[in-house]
């Protein structure tokens, strides 16, 4: 594939005034940039078939802050705030263009922008605003962006057709605790993007053919569980087709595995706590220790671990006479616990 980069991007639609199901319904005409990371396998909490199932309309795929709206909307309005810290911290200008627009060569892709940036030389740029927490900070650690927004701002710069984007993410609350990342147009990168995208497209979404899963085990089940819903025991046994029997074979070996390793872990922790008994008797009520010889020098800690929980029976008590707080305090979630058991052939 040659890239044509002598394009201008269209207008699909003015996003002002459009209501959150409209917008929704213009995204599921092509391909966003909070999409490509699906594509490309590296979402960290969206497969390509959940992203397949948003895009014919079966269910919405799942994003970053899914269940946590307070996160979302902190994100949505904080915006023109990231967006004037990072103007005031480079000196660059920057608008937003309140359209949805997409790519006149490939029209499955499309672009919802937060903010553009002019450079002094007339130039122009897409700024992309971030927030997080301050625990996920690491996320940007040196210097480095998350490779979903990375692919983000890539698909950006090729419906757009410009060379230049800005990740400004906002982790805390003063001007100080802010990332600002710069990324170029790359053309090789971009053209495998747009292949990948316009496969997922063409032959997944058009001729409605679920993807395969190929992403990690977690998130597999996560979409598993939620394209299905939750459990039903009074649901029937289903017939398992025949070519599964290598899947059960393989989870009985890693278990069997992992039994072994498991039995060897807890012997040698139990060789361990043998090799520091005397050591805690010498301690006693005191938490440090110190030995020196010739040579080296070590330093023991035995601190307390506390923790704060309300055990079964607890829960029981609360329920049976606090009624009203437990339900407040107390909420179900489900989990499933997969299991597996071989007999003999009758």
């Amino acid at each position: 594939m040659s890239l044509n980069l002598n394009y201008e991007a269209e207008v699909l639609v003015e996003t002002d005034g459009l209501t959150r199901e409209q917008w929704l319904d213009y995204r599921k005409l092509g391909i966003g940039g909070s999409d490509c990371a699906a594509i490309m396998g590296f979402s960290p909490f969206c497969t390509r078939r959940d992203l397949y199932y948003d895009k014919i309309g079966l269910q919405p795929a799942m994003d970053e802050e899914e269940g946590n709206w307070v996160a979302k909307e902190v994100g949505h309005r904080l915006e023109d705030l990231v967006a004037e810290i990072f103007s005031r911290k480079t000196g660059l200008k920057v608008f937003p263009i309140r359209k949805m627009f997409r790519h006149p060569l490939y029209p499955f892709m499309l672009a919802d922008v937060d903010f553009f940036i002019e450079f002094p030389d007339g130039r122009h740029g897409i700024l992309e605003c971030k927030t997080t927490n301050y625990n996920c900070q690491d996320k940007w650690k040196n210097d480095t962006t998350p490779v979903n927004y990375e692919y983000q701002g890539r698909h950006y710069m090729a419906v757009m057709n410009l060379n230049e984007v800005y990740f400004a993410c906002l982790y805390g609350n003063n001007e100080d605790e802010f990332f600002i990342r710069h990324m170029e147009r790359d053309m090789d990168i971009e053209e495998d993007l747009i292949a990948e995208e316009e496969y997922f497209w063409t032959e997944n979404v058009l001729k409605k053919a679920e993807p395969p899963y190929t992403e990690k085990a977690g998130l597999v089940l996560e979409s598993i569980r939620k394209h299905y819903g939750p459990a039903d025991k009074d649901a029937d046994s289903v017939k398992l087709s025949r070519p599964l029997v290598k899947n059960l074979e393989e989870y009985l070996a890693r278990k069997a595995e992992k039994s072994a390793l498991e039995a060897q872990i807890k012997k040698l922790e139990e060789q361990m706590k043998s090799s520091y008994a005397e050591v805690v008797e010498e301690l006693g009520v005191s938490c440090r220790g110190i030995l020196k010889t010739g040579t080296s020098e070590y330093e023991v800690t035995y601190n307390p671990m506390y923790r704060t929980g309300i055990d079964k029976k607890g829960l029981e008590k609360l329920k049976i006479n606090h009624p009203d707080v437990y339900d407040d305090y107390v909420s179900v979630s489900e989990s499933r616990r997969f299991s597996v058991k071989k007999k003999g052939a009758a």
